[in-house]
Formats: structure tokens, C-alpha cells, sequence
């Protein structure tokens, strides 16, 4: 029974680490989702009063409950 175990334990392929990312490869996609995060934060924190790029209250309306779930006050 032994040399059951034996064998297909030597049958089975080696796992080898996987190569790593250089820097130059990332950074492109780390800015980018960085950028859309800050704008989707812009948008449900600030898009209201002095520093709105829209008038209105129609996207104040769209992120209402991603407001409230963040913990932004807006009313």
C-alpha cells in the first residue's frame, strides 16, 4: 500500500510560483482605479451646494443611499 502512495505522489506536477508583476505593468490600472474611486467619492460626498458640477438635486437623488451608507450627512 505503501508504494501506492509513492507513486502518485511522483506522478503529480510541481507547482511553480507565479511570475511577478513589474511596477510599470500596474501602475497604469492603480492610478486609473484610484481616479474612479476619488470621483465616485467626489460625487457621493461633495455633488451638492457650492461645489457642485451639476445643477440640481438630480444627483444628490442618484447616490442618496450611498451617502447615508458612507456616514455623509444631507439632511
Amino acid at each position: 500500500m505503501a508504494e501506492a502512495v509513492v507513486s502518485a505522489a511522483a506522478s503529480t506536477p510541481s507547482l511553480s510560483a507565479p511570475a511577478p508583476l513589474p511596477v510599470r505593468a500596474v501602475l497604469p490600472w492603480a492610478l486609473f482605479v484610484g481616479l474612479l474611486a476619488l470621483i465616485a467619492l467626489y460625487f457621493v460626498g461633495a455633488e451638492q451646494g457650492a461645489t457642485s458640477v451639476f445643477a440640481g438635486a438630480t444627483v444628490h437623488e442618484w447616490v442618496h443611499d450611498g451617502r447615508h451608507l458612507l456616514g455623509f450627512p444631507c439632511h
